[in-house]
């Protein structure tokens, strides 16, 4: 049994050594002379941080174009840093599902029916692979990966800070975003500067769990207390954007986040608390949830409508385009319509009621069945299964050498948890704002391959 999973979860491979027998790689690697010669490559990793951190910095501010925009410069420059690379690329088993996947998203590029717009989400998914290529290297360094994580944390910070003040000065709802039968109607939803506040509650999973973390990571009381504040203001923010799905992801996320932490320092726990302390953080979450559904009468309104099926506008909607989804995915079920936004959008209408208009499949996983067939579906499954089993390997390896560069890779494992749970009923990670994150979660725990590979 342990043989079948160490196979499915790619462990046993040396992918440095395969490339290092490539014929193609060594043709590559003739460039790399040059770059030693390079003074401006001399700080390649400084300026693959910077092009990184911009990317996190301006995502929630700027137009999705100029996101385009920095994402091809990060993908040429991945290009032009990998064909010079002398040392070793760290390929991990991440990395070769995230090819898989990859490939199987230009498998179904090509038999798309609607190939020009499954083009254009090709190119997109690409872009976004290449950035996580480039992160999962440049955050091999701790110095560069503490960076670009207080990059985008301050960003958060920003972001944050707006959504309140448009809780507490109010701000126009620019859709209905709430059923217009309930007492809920006219209630205030923050969106910041995303625009939408099922966008921002998704945006503010990560930036919540990497500022926990940063309250033990970070050394300073200054740094500590700019933690603390960040954990106060985003989980605030995702609270007053009253989206259902982001407050049942930061459930997920806070719950696999105390558990990863309580796993990472239980041998330095009192006998009490080793027993104790899982009881009575779930039993308290628990009992926090009760009160706060029984005395806030909004929360119990929102909680309450969770179950209300079709009688909630949103349940309905969003039933209604599940039920559209699946006869597309019975029309192309392997290979699906092919990638992207576009893709979609050319193909719904010719299944939907016209009453209700959707521009995606507000469910990741349905989204990716009917993009990339079943085939990708199982190839993101996979790469999900190997993302985990990858990170936890390696949680253990720097827990017994306490190097606190774990503690980030727990929060990068809550965060994408949380990310999961909420596209069980949104697909708004597939916006750049939130999708840039979600693969610099998956750099995070890859860019932690190396040490495992020494002391092989």
């Amino acid at each position: 049994m342990k043989s079948t999973w160490t196979s499915i979860v790619l462990t046993r491979l040396n992918f440095d050594l395969w490339l290092n027998s490539s014929y193609l790689y060594r043709f590559l690697n003739l460039v790399s002379a040059w770059r030693s010669q390079s003074w401006l490559l001399q700080w390649s990793e400084e300026i693959g941080a910077s092009l990184l951190a911009l990317i996190l910095i301006l995502a929630p501010f700027v137009s999705t174009g100029l996101i385009g925009m920095l994402l091809i410069a990060v993908a040429l420059y991945w290009i032009l840093t990998t064909i010079s690379e002398s040392e070793p690329l760290g390929i991990t088993p991440i990395h070769v599902l995230v090819f898989l996947y990859w490939g199987v998203a230009a498998i179904a590029t090509v038999l798309s029916p609607v190939r020009a717009a499954a083009l254009d989400g090709f190119i997109k998914l690409t872009l976004y692979l290449m950035m996580f290529a480039l992160g999962s290297r440049i955050m091999r360094s701790p110095k560069l990966s503490n960076w670009l994580i207080t990059s985008a944390l301050l960003s958060s910070l920003i972001v944050s800070g707006y959504g309140i003040r448009q809780q507490f000065f109010g701000v126009e709802q620019l859709a209905t975003w709430n059923d217009p039968n309930s007492v809920l109607a006219k209630d205030t939803r923050v969106y910041s500067y995303l625009g939408n506040p099922n966008l921002l509650g998704s945006y503010l999973l990560p930036a919540i769990a990497l500022s926990i973390v940063a309250v033990f990571v970070w050394s300073s009381w200054i740094q500590k207390t700019l933690a603390v504040v960040l954990v106060g203001i985003n989980s605030a923010c995702l609270f007053f954007t009253d989206s259902r799905g982001a407050w049942l992801a930061m459930l997920a996320l806070a719950s696999v986040l105390f558990l990863l932490l309580y796993w990472w320092w239980r041998e330095f726990l009192p006998r009490f608390w080793r027993v104790w302390l899982l009881p009575l953080f779930f039993g308290g979450l628990g009992g926090l949830i009760i009160v706060a559904i029984l005395g806030v009468e909004s929360i119990r309104i929102r909680f309450f409508s969770i179950f209300a099926g079709r009688e909630d506008s949103s349940n309905n909607f969003r039933q209604v385009v599940w039920d559209t989804v699946g006869a597309m995915i019975k029309d192309y079920p392997l290979t699906g319509i092919g990638p992207g936004n576009e893709t979609f959008k050319a193909i719904y209408p010719r299944y939907m009621d016209s009453r209700y208009p959707a521009l995606s499949a507000y469910s990741i996983y349905l989204e990716h069945i009917v993009e990339i067939g079943l085939v990708g579906f199982s190839s993101f499954i996979w790469l999900i299964v190997v993302t985990f089993n990858h990170g936890i390997t390696q949680v253990n390896r720097l827990r017994q050498s306490r190097n606190v560069q774990g503690l980030w890779v727990i929060a990068a494992i809550a965060a994408i948890w949380g990310l999961l749970v909420h596209g069980l009923v949104d697909t708004v990670w597939y916006r750049p704002q939130v999708s840039t994150l979600w693969w610099f979660m998956l750099a995070i725990i890859a860019s932690q391959f190396e040490g495992m590979r020494d002391e092989g």
